[in-house]
């Protein structure tokens, strides 16, 4: 749903390219987090409480039958519908997602009901609680450390992705680090 985790993950992945590094994705719900929020931006509420529930749930779904890397390329087919095509965020994009891969077509029924809410409780506590709840999307981890972002736009390839990944590696080993940040003056930049 978040288009700045999306452009974290592409960094991702393009960082394990380069450097000694085993991506391993993890299913968090803006849906989860943003509940009983006060003070959202009323189209932004709706989106949550309908919209962003639907492809969480089915990344739950496609990593309990189909495991971590079922997730990778699950998570990558429908960010590429939802970001790079601007497709709907609904069930039926979701069984477009599951199609791309030929994965089980009963998991986007299953994206507008709740039979994966617990398990995506559970999933988005387990990525979230260690970063704390004052942050949202992306969060990473590593070496046991987590921490909200980077917030990047567009996702570096290659070496320049490599060297940006060993400054976040420096900055996050040091226990007493908590935050950087600038103001956003570009949007997401879809590559």
């Amino acid at each position: 749903m978040c288009p700045w985790a999306w452009m974290t993950s592409r960094w991702m992945l393009e960082v394990e390219k380069v450097r000694d590094v085993d991506v391993v994705f993890h299913v968090m719900s803006l849906a989860v987090l943003n509940e009983g929020r006060e003070g959202l931006d009323p189209d932004y509420k709706r989106r949550m409480e309908t919209e962003a529930w639907y492809g969480a749930r089915a990344a739950i779904g496609v990593e309990q039958k189909y495991g971590q890397d079922g997730l990778s390329a699950f998570y990558t087919a429908l960010g590429t519908r939802y970001h790079l095509n601007d497709e709907p965020r609904s069930p039926e994009t979701v069984r477009a997602a599951l199609t791309d891969l030929g994965f089980d077509q009963t998991i986007a029924d299953d994206c507008a009901t709740t039979k994966y809410d617990e398990a995506l409780r559970i999933s988005h506590h387990e990525g979230m609680d260690p970063v704390g709840m004052d942050v949202g999307t992306p969060v990473i981890r590593i070496d046991g450390v987590s921490i909200f972002g980077p917030v990047i736009s567009p996702a570096p390839k290659g070496e320049e992705a490599g060297a940006l990944f060993d400054g976040v590696v420096t900055v996050m080993a040091y226990p007493g680090f908590f935050e950087l940040k600038r103001s956003r003056t570009v949007g997401p930049i879809f590559d």
